[in-house]
């Protein structure tokens, strides 16, 4: 499987001799001599060049971090037609903040996958999985295994599970069985159970593309006034949960938490689970188009959220009763611009086999996991004070094991990308 599908790769002029030098240098972990290349290249037209200092400039890799200066770059090579220009410029929009969720995030996003781009291909199979038609689900079928043979690990990994369950086609467990064979010899784990009818399907007519469904969610159920609760059922689809987890699996570590004395964060016995934080470098559009649907959800623009977290509970595995809003010298150290977490969103990604459900003691709540549903809930008060009645627990995992996402959403705005 190919472990970079996002980059840019075709040549295509007489930059291509610097062009695979600057490729060495990254591999090497020379990223400023690397950035230096990738401009030389630029400067003669190269277009992968172009879009890989643009990259690195994005996200401050081997220079500084100016999204302007990239995002003129790209904007400066998409005439070319080259697939990832088109899609370093749709997953900027998917972000919502340098710019906007709009339609010229949709027709780059196709663009993108026209020019056979993987994970823009992956991104339209998450999205058509999502609505109801049958043809809009092996349309589906039809873009994980385009994503799949261009060399993408994670939409071979979503394939995989659909042709093991049969959704959207007829069930072929030998094909599957292939699969996940192929996945796990290369390194790839088989995904907990979802089950395929977890997400609520998005309205629309079959075959049409319109990314502003995934901001229309399912209405909430209201379910606690002190501390305020709602939860939505089947806010993500089966898809979006293994998304969600696939990408989540190679990068799990031991969570921590919030050390109240410090600010900082250290492994303590409150909190036993695993977890990833989505960094923005690493990011498929895929993961942002999620995330911008569970931030619809919850009322706020992405722009507020803090990265996403997924977490993964063992069997014994919980996370005791806590809060989520930060203490002081927390918020001094992370952006305090951004003020403190006012709300926060998780969503079950995954059927437990039992245990693990969401507990709120001051508000006798106790709500149970199920793949889909999301658990919204304030941390502070309407004037900003912290609310003490927040306080939850994940309770233990009986049996089986526990996927959740997680989104703290600030104040104010917290994302630059």
């Amino acid at each position: 499987m190919n472990e970079d599908p996002d980059r840019a790769d075709a040549f295509d002029n007489a930059g291509d001799r610097t062009f695979a030098q600057a490729r060495a240098l990254v591999l090497a972990g020379a990223h400023e001599q690397a950035f230096q290349h990738y401009v030389q290249a630029a400067d003669e037209g190269h277009v992968p060049s172009t879009i890989e200092a643009a990259r690195m400039t994005l996200h401050g890799v081997g220079t500084d971090q100016d999204i302007a200066r990239a995002h003129a770059w790209l904007s400066d090579v998409e005439p070319s037609g080259h697939p990832a220009a088109a899609y370093h410029l749709a997953w900027l929009g998917a972000g919502g903040v340098a710019l906007p969720f709009d339609t010229a995030l949709q027709a780059r996003l196709l663009a993108a996958a026209n020019g056979g781009h993987p994970s823009a291909l992956l991104a339209l199979a998450v999205y058509f999985g999502h609505k109801a038609a049958l043809e809009d689900q092996q349309r589906c079928l039809l873009l994980l295994e385009q994503a799949a043979h261009a060399g993408h690990a994670v939409a071979a990994m979503l394939l995989a599970e659909r042709l093991a369950a049969g959704e959207g086609c007829r069930a072929n467990p030998a094909e599957a069985a292939q699969l996940h064979a192929q996945l796990a010899a290369a390194g790839h784990p088989r995904l907990p159970r979802v089950p395929g009818d977890a997400g609520t399907r998005l309205s629309g007519s079959p075959g049409v593309l319109e990314l502003g469904d995934l901001l229309t969610t399912p209405a909430a159920t209201h379910r606690c006034d002190a501390p305020r609760v709602a939860t939505v059922d089947g806010l993500l689809s089966a898809d979006e949960c293994r998304l969600l987890i696939a990408h989540s699996l190679p990068r799990l570590k031991r969570s921590r938490a919030v050390d109240p004395a410090t600010g900082l964060p250290r492994e303590v016995e409150l909190r036993t689970s695993s977890d990833a934080t989505h960094d923005p470098m690493g990011e498929d559009i895929a993961v942002r188009l999620v995330q911008a649907r569970m931030a619809a959800a919850a009322g706020i623009p992405l722009a507020h959220a803090e990265q996403l977290t997924v977490l993964r509970y063992l069997p014994g595995e919980q996370y005791r009763p806590h809060r989520d809003y930060l203490p002081p010298g927390s918020r001094e150290t992370d952006k305090p611009e951004a003020g403190n977490r006012l709300r926060t969103i998780c969503v079950y990604l995954n059927t437990v086999g039992a245990g693990g459900a969401t507990a709120f003691p001051h508000g006798a709540l106790t709500i149970a996991p199920r793949a889909g549903r999301a658990v919204i809930f304030d941390n502070l008060h309407a004037d900003g004070r912290p609310d003490p009645d927040s306080l939850h627990a994940g309770l233990p995992v009986e049996a089986g094991e526990k996927w959740l996402a997680t989104l703290w959403i600030r104040q104010r705005p917290y994302r630059t990308l």
